[in-house]
């Protein structure tokens, strides 16, 4: 034990020499005239390292130092910054040149003697900007930088040159949703669904190439199906000078002004996404009901974009791949015994309000595409644009034509200060419908949004329109009748019913819509939330209805919804509603802080749910994670349905979903009265660049790849189950594009023989982009060396570097060091002055089980 301490305290004298030497420093600055005596560190002053660099208060050598940057007291970015020494030698200077000036927010073009400069050329601009300064505070490594406002360019806060944004590497990418079911009833019938969704691309530059297409089976007693369907393929790039975005292929148009629809063609329109944070888009939030364990699928514009299996009780889905389209939302929620309900979730964009003297515009050409067979696709030009003026006011426009089909549009809107935002516009129309009747109407739409903070109010979304006798959009010119839907077959039922969600009517033009979305904040622990819509048609009295409200709450760790669904199709008799109460209860509500319990992740929970037809669904549950990153999560429901028209009988449910580096996968078993399922699925992502293939959670559109060689299986932090691959790479899914993204491993993963160089990255990508974070590893064994130099130690505060002189440590008393990523066998070398005799080099060989220590210990004669 008494030998284990020793060299414990010999471990942290090495540790603790940087802390020695910055005091050292310390003393040096306050008396930069004073000579600092050798002898406070050791009795021989042969035995200390030349420590004149310091004498006029330098705090540390010239270099290159990972430091956060603060511009005028404000956090701005963290980068590897190059340290010169300054004219008297007194302190360190940042060499900035004039681009990374201009990043920083300097309006260099402003400041004649910088803006001739070359631009790789150091800055001075301490002395060329009249009472500019910089700061380094080694301890903290924070730089810190003032200049006066009057040489600061006038930018958003958050605002990042285009400059330092990153097009990425080559790379193709593969991203897959796997999900398939089988269900039994008892009297022996099976169906079997199965979906696949594929999307694949091409990195090259700034150039993006993108293919989206799904695959779909089903089958059961007397029927099958089996059906690929393409959905989209596209190539795109940034106009970073026209903050806008380069398009063709297909793709969709905004639903700002007109209803966004698919096309194939070219689009040019600017991307809000280059602006800094405060002025990011709307994205829609689905809620649901489900009676039992049920199959979600989410079409958009006729393409099924989402599908997903959700337990019993009141579902929540915000994460869209296809949250940046537009066009509404149609859910469709099966249930295992067949049963189906159908409702719509609105899809507008907010009061299109914009910043003064900002325009934003999209310039479409193309063809109309829908996922409907029963439509044409007709060929249309659309142009808008939307201008801020001053005094809070933006006025907007557009046009959009084809041979059939003629709109125009003109709006303004308001920033009314503390009555919140409006806007208001009017479209006129002319069509030509399949029959060869020509109409035209106009249709007038109001939007408002109001965030009453005091109040805990959001009207988050809240419109109406109202469309003449003769308005159609473009979209109803392209049906190839006035009125038809599509038949389908129940699981081989030779009752053949239409498939309402297609149906249309001509005749029926749309005449008023109302549509809403509000959240109210109830005390600081509840919420009320309520979306919904109401369009009715011209020539009958029917309207589809859609409403979705509820209130959530917590009581400490204990949370409960009360939720109600509403939704009514015109062409249907059928009303579907679903009232449901929900509450959660954390196992951690009785059990203390510190247990280790497998437990403390667990949760207890409850649902009831009646559909106002005397049908009842009772379940009681207990889901929660397992794992040390908690990536396995689980749920088990047992319950009980009663009365209606559906099966009545006990129910249960049964799901595993796991969350790895290389994917994710889920499986589950339900049973309902005369039903039986078992639901599986599996999803992730395969990237292939320059280095080999790495395999992923599911992509998103922008993503960072981690380059990290010889640092395997390390977890990336702040990120459930991702972690590195044998090799050391590892895909981080999504990233925020054109916002510095900080990238951190969890160094205590990290293997013993392993050591980063920097542990935290910054990445700033585009749009669409595969950026890499190189993190440097130091592989090798770690060491704590003691060095003699003609049979004494050698002096201290000498620097110690191996490889390839890039890496070092300074030397501790008693001629000890550490050091890192070191091989069984090699040379150091050791420096503690300028002269050629005052250096050397030293040869060491490591034991052979050192290849098995966290530390290993050596001695080494230094010549």
């Amino acid at each position: 034990m008494k030998k284990y301490h020793i060299r414990e305290r010999a471990l942290n004298k090495a540790m603790l020499t940087p802390l020695a030497l910055l005091l050292v420093a310390s003393t040096f600055s306050a008396r930069a005239d004073n000579y600092f005596n050798p002898r406070f560190l050791a009795d021989d002053p042969a035995s200390v390292a030349d420590l004149s660099s310091f004498e006029k208060g330098l705090d540390a050598p010239p270099g290159t130092y990972r430091v956060d940057i603060y511009m005028n007291e404000g956090y701005v970015t963290t980068r590897d910054i190059t340290f010169d020494k300054s004219d008297d030698g007194s302190k360190l200077e940042p060499c900035l040149t004039r681009s990374q000036l201009a990043s920083l927010g300097v309006n260099t073009l402003t400041i004649p003697d910088i803006a001739v400069m070359k631009s790789t050329a150091c800055v001075p601009f301490t002395r060329l900007i009249a009472d500019a300064a910089s700061s380094f505070d080694v301890g903290r490594q924070r730089l810190s930088i003032s200049i006066p406002q009057a040489f600061m360019g006038n930018q958003a806060r958050g605002y990042i040159a285009p400059e330092l944004w990153d097009n990425g590497i080559t790379a193709g990418l593969l991203n897959y949703n796997y999900t398939g079911s089988e269900v039994r009833s008892h009297n022996g019938g099976t169906r079997n669904y199965a979906y696949l969704n594929l999307q694949t691309g091409l990195n090259l530059g700034a150039w993006r190439l993108r293919d989206n297409s799904t695959w779909s089976y089903s089958s059961g007693t007397g029927y099958n199906e089996n059906r690929w369907q393409h959905v989209n393929t596209w190539l795109e790039r940034d106009i970073v000078s026209w903050r806008s975005r380069l398009t063709m292929g297909d793709g969709y148009t905004a639903g700002d002004i007109f209803e966004g629809i698919n096309f194939r063609g070219l689009q040019v329109a600017t991307d809000d996404n280059m602006l800094p944070d405060s002025q990011r888009g709307f994205a829609p939030v689905i809620h649901g009901i489900a009676r039992g364990t049920a199959r979600v699928s989410v079409k958009q514009n006729g393409y099924e974009i989402y599908q997903t299996t959700v337990p019993a009780g009141a579902f929540t889905i915000g994460d869209l791949y296809a949250a940046g389209n537009s066009g509404d939302l149609q859910v469709t929620v099966k249930e295992a015994d067949g049963s189906v309900q159908v409702f719509t979730v609105p899809f507008s964009s907010v009061p299109m309000l914009q910043r003064e003297g900002q325009v934003k515009y999209a310039v479409t050409a193309g063809q109309f595409r829908s996922g409907n067979e029963q439509q044409d696709k007709p060929k249309f030009f659309q142009g808008t644009a939307l201008w801020g003026l001053p005094d809070g006011w933006t006025v907007y426009g557009g046009t959009r034509a084809s041979n059939d089909y003629r709109a125009f549009n003109l709006g303004v809107g308001k920033n009314l200060g503390y009555l919140g935002a409006v806007s208001s516009d009017i479209t006129q129309a002319n069509a030509t419908l399949p029959d060869g009747s020509k109409h035209q109407g106009q249709s007038l739409r109001f939007l408002y949004n109001k965030s009453l903070n005091e109040l805990g109010t959001n009207f988050q979304l809240v419109g109406y329109r109202y469309s003449t006798r003769g308005f159609y959009s473009l979209a109803d010119t392209a049906w190839r009748r006035m009125s038809g839907y599509s038949v389908i077959s129940e699981d081989g039922i030779v009752n053949i019913k239409p498939k309402l969600t297609d149906y249309y009517n001509l005749n029926y033009s749309k005449r008023g819509r109302l549509q809403a979305t509000v959240t109210q904040q109830v005390g600081r622990t509840s919420t009320i939330y309520l979306t919904g819509s109401h369009q009715s048609y011209w020539n009958t009295s029917r309207s589809d209805e859609q409403l979705q409200i509820g209130y959530n709450s917590t009581i400490q760790d204990i949370s409960w919804s009360l939720s109600y669904s509403l939704s009514k199709n015109a062409w249907s008799d059928d009303k579907d509603q679903l009232l449901a109460f929900n509450i959660n209860i954390p196992f951690s509500h009785w059990m203390r802080s510190d247990t280790r319990s497998v437990f403390r992740n667990a949760n207890a929970s409850y649902n009831t749910s009646t559909d106002f037809k005397g049908r009842t669904t009772n379940t009681a549950g207990l889901y929660g994670t397992l794992l040390e990153d908690n990536n396995l999560s689980y749920s088990v429901q047992s319950g009980y349905n009663s009365g209606g028209n559906g099966n009545s009988g006990a129910t249960g449910n049964a799901a595993l979903n796991y969350r790895g580096a290389y994917g994710n996968a889920n499986v589950g078993y339900s049973h309902s009265g005369d039903y039986k399922q078992i639901y599986y699925g599996a999803s992730g992502g395969v990237l292939a660049h320059e280095n080999g293939i790495t395999f992923s959670q599911p992509l998103n559109d922008t993503m960072v790849l981690i380059k990290a060689p010889g640092a395997k299986h390390v977890s990336v932090e702040n990120q459930t189950g991702v972690r590195t691959d044998w090799r050391g790479y590892a895909v981080l899914p999504y990233a925020m594009d054109y916002r510095e993204n900080r990238i951190s491993l969890n160094t205590n993963t990290l293997a013993n023989n392993v050591e980063l160089e920097e542990p935290v990255l910054s990445v700033v990508p585009t749009r669409g982009a595969v950026v890499r974070a190189d993190f440097k590893a130091k592989v090798g064994l770690k060491v704590l060396m003691t060095l003699t130099n003609n049979g004494k130690p050698v002096p201290f505060g000498s620097v110690a570097s191996y490889g390839d002189g890039q890496s070092g440590s300074i030397v501790a008393d008693g001629g000890q060091v550490y050091l890192t990523g070191l091989a069984p066998k090699g040379t150091v070398n050791v420096r503690w002055g300028n002269s050629e005799n005052e250096r050397c080099t030293a040869t060491y060989s490591l034991p052979a089980d050192s290849q098995n220590q966290a530390l290993s210990y050596a001695s080494a004669i230094c010549r």
